[in-house]
């Protein structure tokens, strides 16, 4: 019999690459989402505010990857956006509880997106590992609450694995896409002071480390899904100098950001040095470990 894993949120930007590399290992792969969708994997139904879970979706599945919640960064964090920022990490994580914990299943290993928001923003120079403790402000307070909730799926004898993920890096999507538009049109510039630190990590890393935790049993709990840090400033130089576009605007100031993105404008302008040692200790081999090889490989691939 072949593995055979369910992922939620299985068609966004980590889900749809992580299904192929997925299916490219000979594993049995299906999604499960707010609508069914016709292809070629079995796709299936959930409506988590209603507590709705189509349980055809577990047969005989060995292991759950959760990557479903709200986007972080698509939209204005009004108090109703950031209710929602929340609610669909922790009600989704707890409906997979009360599903799981109503037994007639095989799952054995549950994975779980996360966020190194965990940590807070602004932690300066200190290097945070997967033991430090989480940050007071609203990222750190959701993925802290996220966290506990995926948590209580361990009291039912399944090996649970948290990804701390980090800035990901893709050419289809996410913050390389963004911050490389303006640079392309000759008007990219520095964010706030630039000496911010961003803990990024290619997405062909992050799916393999992901796919890692399905089988290596010694992953248990969390771990820290970024390869290294730089800091803005050098960041934006180096996308720059891969796209070969000079950098000729001044740095735009934070309060510039604040008034643009509102709260949200501390993804932009805090950041923190998020450590790999953990993962790397159990052997894992980052693809991508430079930054300029991650961004040539992402920005000049035509």
């Amino acid at each position: 019999m072949s593995h055979k894993i369910l992922i939620t949120g299985g068609t966004g930007l980590v889900g749809s690459q992580l299904t192929e590399l997925l299916l490219s290992k000979g594993y049995v792969v299906a999604h499960i989402g707010r609508s069914s969708r016709a292809g070629r994997l079995p796709s299936f139904v959930w409506d988590v505010e209603k507590g709705k879970f189509d349980l055809q979706a577990l047969q005989g599945v060995d292991t759950i990857i959760h990557l479903a919640g709200a986007g972080v960064a698509d939209t204005r964090w009004t108090e109703k956006r950031k209710k929602e920022i929340l609610d669909s990490r922790i009600q989704s994580t707890a409906l997979l509880f009360k599903i799981l914990n109503e037994g007639n299943h095989s799952v054995k290993t549950f994975i779980s997106a996360s966020a190194i928001g965990y940590y807070g923003f602004g932690m300066g120079e200190e290097i945070l590992s997967e033991e430090s403790k989480p940050g007071t402000d609203f990222l750190a307070q959701v993925t802290k609450e996220w966290e506990q909730a995926v948590d209580k799926i361990s009291s039912l004898d399944i090996r649970i694995v948290k990804i701390r993920i980090g800035i990901v890096l893709s050419e289809k999507g996410g913050a390389l896409v963004e911050m490389a538009k303006p640079i392309r049109l000759g008007v990219g510039a520095v964010l706030g002071t630039g000496n911010q630190y961003m803990s990024w990590i290619h997405i062909e890393d992050l799916v393999e480390l992901f796919a890692k935790a399905v089988l290596d049993s010694r992953m248990v709990g969390a771990y820290n899904g970024v390869t290294d840090w730089i800091t803005n400033n050098n960041f934006t130089k180096l996308v720059a100098k891969t796209l070969r576009r000079p950098l000729l605007l001044p740095a735009i100031p934070a309060f510039v950001m604040k008034i643009i993105v509102g709260e949200m404008a501390v993804l932009i302008l805090n950041g923190s040095k998020v450590s790999p040692s953990k993962i790397k200790q159990l052997g894992f081999e980052f693809k991508f470990d430079s930054l300029e090889n991650a961004l040539e490989d992402l920005l000049n691939k035509n």
